[in-house]
């Protein structure tokens, strides 16, 4: 089934006029030479991707002095192993080879796969997972890719690799391949299709709207050998409350939990789902009910209804719950100071979030790193740059170690406070001490460079993001449009674009309504169409994979 549909994707594909970027495909040898001048990021997008002009800005190139040779030379092992053994370079030649071809926009996974089967690779199962997670946003060569390799004479997909691919074509709302490859797993039998892969269904489905759909799949889970017990019901509400349909939580909950026995993490989910849509009167009813169950409500229970509260800076009612928590013996936990110290920060009632630090030191309540990110955010937010880094010494003392939070949480307030420096400093000492990154973390550095116009960084961090097998999201795009538009680099703004919709992603209507008036007002009327054609193509196939 799958790969019938492959083929008819291939074939369909083939029918369909190529656009502009899609003339590398002509090509797609391994021994294919790119051009020397150009950015290795560069190269993902068009070949002849304008370069900036000789007129252009001085901070198109300009970086750092004392992270100049970081930025020229960088040569990346991934972030989160060890020093590689000898063995590893060709592992990571090999990544970087693969990488390089799927670079290239192909019009289906089919045609992908066809450009891979002219170069002979080992392939392992690390090297599947980190294709699959550089690639994760761009399903086209992340499905071509896991296609190829399936066919590699001596390989077999492990099911994590199994479960990566339903992530990836469920992320990218091609639900029919997606069920298609499910169904493969059931053939290999095995215990391929486990809770992990339901759970991943479930919550692509619930994300992409289809919301029936998910409760349909949870009821005929069966089917694959799964049993529809608590762990399973609590994944599929957690989905749809996720995605704020807490009413249809609240029926599927209804239709099992005579069969199913819930726990007090069923009703926990649906506390939290009903106090996001702010139904707190619900929230109180379905805590009463969970009483009448033989559950008592939990610290997790009533900070559900403090984080509420706090969203919503009615700090009178928080202080009513948290007493009425403290009367019940339920004491306030780190989960709940932080929630209330990060509201008091948001309200710029910084005074009043610092006593909450104090309040925690004073009764003994550990501070965990959760804690001390979100205090490091609302001080940096406030500027108070030396309260910061007291506050990491005091992270040290505590024996409390950085994570991936509190180094984005640090970067971006380096970013925001315009300390270029200082937050790219931050990134290499991520790298130094193996902190894994993530997209976010790249957020704020990418913002900062679209602001002060450093090109030659913002290519840098591009590939920095590449090679730490970070895919880029939707979001990032729409910030690197956005940050081209406003610094005037309509061509870069173009080519991202571009690339978005070519990845699959619908640009909001914001973004392409920004980048149509730039067009239009710097007279770049070939532009404009291209921009309009894309965006009228993005929609079309939105609407294709939702139908």
């Amino acid at each position: 089934m799958l790969t019938t549909r492959l083929q008819n994707l291939k074939l369909h594909s083939s029918l369909k006029p190529h656009v502009k970027s899609l003339r590398h495909f002509l090509n797609p040898l391994c021994t294919t030479p790119e051009s020397p001048e150009l950015p290795s990021w560069v190269k993902f997008f068009d070949s002849n991707h304008p370069k900036p002009a000789a007129s252009s800005s001085s901070d198109d190139d300009f970086v750092i002095p004392s992270l100049a040779n970081w930025v020229e030379t960088h040569n990346l092992n991934h972030p989160t192993t060890k020093p590689p053994k000898p063995s590893a370079s060709d592992a990571d030649e090999t990544l970087e080879s693969i990488s390089k071809i799927l670079k290239l926009r192909y019009p289906s996974p089919e045609n992908a796969a066809e450009a891979l089967e002219r170069c002979d690779f080992e392939v392992s199962d690390g090297l599947v997972q980190r294709v699959l997670m550089r690639f994760s946003n761009d399903w086209v060569p992340a499905l071509g890719f896991f296609t190829w390799a399936k066919r590699r004479t001596g390989y077999v997909h492990c099911h994590e690799a199994y479960n990566s691919i339903v992530d990836v074509l469920g992320k990218s709302k091609n639900f029919e391949l997606m069920w298609d490859v499910v169904e493969e797993m059931d053939r290999i039998g095995k215990g391929y299709v486990s809770l992990e892969t339901l759970t991943k269904v479930f919550r692509r489905l619930a994300k992409g709207g289809k919301h029936k759909e998910a409760i349909e799949a949870f009821r005929g889970m069966e089917r694959f050998g799964l049993s529809k017990d608590v762990a399973a019901l609590n994944t599929l509400l957690s989905a749809l409350v996720k995605e704020r349909s807490v009413e249809l939580a609240q029926e599927a909950f209804l239709e099992f939990k005579e069969s199913i026995p819930v726990n007090d993490h069923s009703f926990n989910i649906l506390i939290h789902g009903w106090c996001k849509n702010r139904k707190m009167d619900v929230a109180r009813s379905t805590m009463e009910e969970m009483e009448r169950h033989g559950f008592r409500p939990d610290v997790f229970s009533y900070t559900c209804l403090v984080e509420a509260y706090c969203s919503d800076k009615d700090f009178w009612k928080v202080d009513e719950v948290v007493s009425e928590m403290k009367g019940k013996g339920c004491a306030p936990n780190a989960v709940t100071y932080t929630v209330l110290l990060h509201a008091l920060g948001k309200a710029r009632e910084i005074t009043k979030a610092l006593e909450v630090y104090e309040e925690m030191k004073g009764i003994g309540v550990v501070r965990d790193v959760s804690f001390y990110s979100s205090l490091l955010y609302i001080l940096g937010k406030a500027g108070r740059l030396k309260d910061v880094q007291e506050i990491v010494e005091d992270m040290t003392k505590q024996g409390v170690k950085p994570n991936v939070v509190t180094y984005n949480t640090l970067i971006s307030s380096a970013c925001e406070h315009s300390q270029e420096e200082g937050a790219l400093k931050l990134l290499k000492k991520m790298e130094e001490d193996s902190c894994k990154l993530d997209v976010e973390t790249y957020a704020p550095l990418l913002k900062m460079c679209c602001r002060k116009k450093r090109m030659k960084v913002l290519y840098f961090l591009l590939d920095h993001m590449f090679k730490n097998d970070i895919s880029i999201d939707a979001g990032t795009y729409a910030l690197l449009v956005r940050g081209m538009c406003k610094n005037g680099k309509l061509e870069n703004a173009s080519a991202f674009f571009e690339e978005m919709v070519l990845k699959g992603f619908v640009p909001k209507d914001s973004t392409y309504k920004m980048m149509i008036e730039e067009l239009q007002r710097m007279s770049m009327e070939e532009k404009k169409k291209d921009i309009e054609k894309l965006m009228l193509q993005a929609k079309e196939k939105g609407n294709l994979t939702l139908s």
